[in-house]
């Protein structure tokens, strides 16, 4: 119960984040070109992406489970501590706040600067950007439905549930707000979503090993707990060493 629990969580977050990256090239193409060619986009993406998971799913579960549980954790230790080290940079600010607004205004100052191709009744930029960007996010989104599921029983649909429900809460507050969700606190998302990642990707690589976690399922939050306190001391460490003198962090 814990285990999923953290698994639907952690499905939601990122792929709300994912999500919200998507929205945010959509809405600026389609509020300065016009929202036909952009909305084909979307659609001929999230079409190659329905194949593209039909065709990796069942090939995954042909993969002994302990096999499996190393590969998945590894890969979500890979991708967790990514996002991870990025938040924990922005956070110390060493790296700048990701800025959806801005990214916002960028893409409809480049919709505005393009030229007009029409091809197939289409016009070919808003088709080609929406289509990339919603492409690009929803393999991410994939990756982490299609991984997430595959380590555990009726895992896929738990997490396919969880990337479904984030899809109707950005898309609502996408057309509610018809704007950027540039109030939505990304970095603490993404340090959110790397501390589950990584959890998970800790736990289902010792697993796969053949490791026994005291307390099975149980294990989840004290291991989520010890990466917390150890980002969070990161996160102290990096700011006290961007505040000290020159001379002092040579």
């Amino acid at each position: 119960m814990t285990s999923d629990i953290f698994l639907f969580l952690s499905a939601f977050l990122a792929s709300a984040v994912e999500m919200v990256e998507a929205l945010t090239i959509v809405l600026a193409v389609g509020v300065t070109r016009g929202w036909r060619s952009p909305l084909l986009g979307v659609g001929a993406a999230l079409l190659a992406l329905g194949v593209l998971v039909g065709l990796l799913g069942p090939s995954i579960s042909a993969i002994p489970i302990d096999t499996l549980r190393v590969i998945v954790g590894a890969l979500l230790l890979v991708f967790g501590l990514q996002w991870l080290r990025k938040a924990i940079l922005r956070a110390s600010g060493y790296k700048a706040l990701h800025d959806e607004q801005a990214a916002y205004a960028k893409e409809r100052e480049e919709a505005l600067r393009a030229g007009r191709d029409v091809r197939a009744g289409m016009d070919w930029y808003s088709f080609t950007v929406t289509f990339k960007g919603v492409f690009l996010e929803g393999l991410e989104v994939a990756f982490i439905v299609i991984t997430f599921g595959a380590a555990r029983t009726h895992g896929v649909a738990l997490a396919a549930a969880a990337a479904a429900a984030a899809l109707l809460v950005v898309v609502v507050a996408g057309v509610l707000v018809h704007a950027p969700l540039s109030r939505v606190p990304e970095n603490a998302l993404k340090f959110t979503v790397g501390l589950l990642l990584t959890t998970f990707g800790t736990f289902w690589s010792a697993e796969g090993a053949g490791a026994s976690w005291p307390g099975d399922d149980a294990a989840l939050p004290a291991i989520l707990a010890v990466l917390a306190l150890a980002s969070l001391l990161a996160v102290r460490a990096l700011r006290d060493r961007q505040g000290a003198p020159a001379g002092a962090r040579a």
